[in-house]
């Protein structure tokens, strides 16, 4: 259940395979995803949106999103996946040896996760890194750097659409803080992440978050998490260990102790 993050810094293509039990937990998807659901069932969830993805099924994730994931194994096999990262550096050689430009007039958009259509290309593009997989061996570097233009030039040409997302080098603007951190404070993510994703640096955010919710960061992120934990329990009927991952802490003993804390009572009494 410990939370990952989405950033690969040795291989650009990843395989998941887990057996046995669920995993949930959360990920900052710091670069671009496409990915391919070979068994078992992913869930996410961006926190307005639920996506479910089965066996067969391709997604695009676009880069700097925070996002709940939940991954159920298939009883007769395991929950397995391909990944393939797009980061900035291959896009942007990518963009300059094809001459790859966004529009000048760009409609905003607004989505985390596009789940993909099952085309002939993409689905034969994923089995060719299934050999690779089975056999455990080890994608060399020059192979990789191919595999990763094959996918960005399939994308290319099954969703012309995700070219303005693929080859925008921006980086996140100044954004409405207060909307922000009332739609994301669920996300158990660190206070410079927060601030990366509202466009500030971290000084600004606090000073900014201070000025706002005459608060800091820190405490107003425990209280409000606390505050939706309670409603959770006491209104949804949820027990504790269904709730703590939920609102944004990391273990069921610290969510605990901060809920008795904050109500006076342990979060089994509500």
């Amino acid at each position: 259940m410990n939370n990952s993050k989405i950033n690969q810094k040795t291989s650009p293509i990843a395989y998941s395979c887990y057996y046995a039990q669920n995993r949930e937990g959360e990920q900052f998807a710091a670069e671009h995803v496409l990915s391919f659901q070979i068994s078992g069932i992913l869930t996410l969830n961006n926190g307005n949106t639920e996506y479910v993805f089965n066996p067969g099924d391709f997604k695009f994730i676009r880069r700097n999103q925070l996002i709940k994931f939940v991954k159920q194994p298939d009883p007769s096999t395991a929950f397995q996946s391909i990944s393939i990262y797009l980061n900035q550096e291959v896009l942007r050689n990518f963009s300059i040896k094809y001459n790859q430009k966004i529009s000048l007039i760009k409609n905003p958009e607004t989505e985390t996760v596009f789940p993909l259509k099952q085309v002939p290309l993409l689905t034969s593009y994923m089995n060719s890194l299934i050999p690779y997989i089975n056999e455990d061996q080890l994608i060399n570097e020059e192979l990789q750097t191919l595999k990763v233009n094959e996918a960005i030039t399939i994308l290319l040409q099954c969703h012309p659409e995700l070219k303005d997302i693929l080859f925008d080098f921006n980086e996140p603007g100044k954004i409405d803080l207060e909307a922000f951190m009332k739609k994301n404070f669920h996300f158990n993510v660190q206070l410079d992440r927060f601030a990366y994703l509202t466009g500030r640096s971290l000084a600004t955010f606090k000073r900014d978050f201070q000025r706002i919710f005459d608060i800091s960061p820190s405490r107003w992120l425990i209280q409000k998490r606390l505050q939706e934990a309670y409603y959770q329990i006491k209104e949804k009927g949820k027990t504790p260990s269904e709730v703590y991952l939920e609102v944004g802490f990391e273990d069921l003993s610290h969510f605990s102790f901060a809920f008795k804390k904050q109500f006076g009572l342990p979060p089994s009494k509500v």
